[in-house]
């Protein structure tokens, strides 16, 4: 998917001087975690509303649902 250094370039624009291979890699794991939960809540709002297509306001309504 997603290279670490990609992981590792994010917490360090949010302020993290050094990020560990291992940091990186659980840092990853949360972050995916959390795509799906929002892919998830976003792919039954689209087919409760009668749609295969998911949409922007439904990853919206999906961030906002589960707090994210």
């Amino acid at each position: 998917m997603v290279s670490n250094a990609a992981f590792e370039r994010i917490l360090k624009k949010a302020g993290a001087r050094r990020v560990s291979d291992a940091a990186a890699e659980e840092f990853a794991k949360v972050v995916e975690e959390k795509l799906l939960q929002v892919a998830t809540e976003a792919i039954a709002l689209a087919k409760h509303a009668g749609r295969k297509t998911v949409v922007d306001e439904d990853i919206r309504l999906a961030r906002k649902k589960l707090g994210i």
